[in-house]
């Protein structure tokens, strides 16, 4: 079941804090692995953990703004695509934060990153993630959204190596998959 109390918890509290002066900050979550986010090896289940990366995004969204924004134009927000590592083990009733940050955009994508690091500093996991703003006629260019937010005076830093090669691995991906 998703998470919704946590979800609440996490954009009320982001709704208090100062709201972003660009679209680059840092969101930081505070979490703890419940015994429900665990998988049978008794760590955070790698499906929970994508569910706890939405909590931070809509946190994120709030801090920025978003939130009152797409509800303002009837909008809504997708995910295009993502790419995960995961690296350590979260055991249960372990603590550790998230963190959440807009990357870049191009003409279609906004490129979002999100980690999850353990409190002896280690970094747990780490997904990139292909997000766009919908209408009732498919994807809300990115500077119309930046227009909307009253940043449309930010400029996209340049895509990392890493994630124009991402871009291109997905376009030569096949689609629909494959059927056999």
């Amino acid at each position: 079941m998703f998470p919704f109390i946590r979800l609440i918890k996490d954009v009320w509290l982001a709704s208090r804090q100062p709201r972003f002066a660009t679209f680059f900050e840092t969101h930081v979550t505070q979490h703890r692995c419940w015994p429900h986010d665990l998988d049978v090896f008794l760590e955070l289940n790698n499906g929970r953990a994508l569910t706890l990366y939405d909590l931070g995004r809509s946190a994120m969204a709030m801090r920025v703004g978003l939130i009152d924004v797409i509800r303002a134009n009837g909008w809504g927000l997708t995910m295009a695509g993502s790419h995960v590592r995961f690296r350590r083990r979260i055991r249960g009733f372990e603590r550790f934060e998230v963190r959440s940050r807009a990357v870049c955009w191009d003409d279609k994508f906004m490129y979002l990153e999100q980690s999850m690091w353990k409190r002896d500093g280690e970094c747990a996991s780490h997904v990139l993630y292909r997000a766009a703003v919908t209408d009732k006629k498919g994807l809300v260019r990115p500077d119309r959204v930046l227009a909307a937010l009253g940043k449309s005076d930010e400029v996209s830093p340049p895509m990392p190596d890493w994630i124009k090669e991402w871009t291109v691995a997905e376009d030569l991906r096949p689609w629909p998959p494959m059927q056999d």
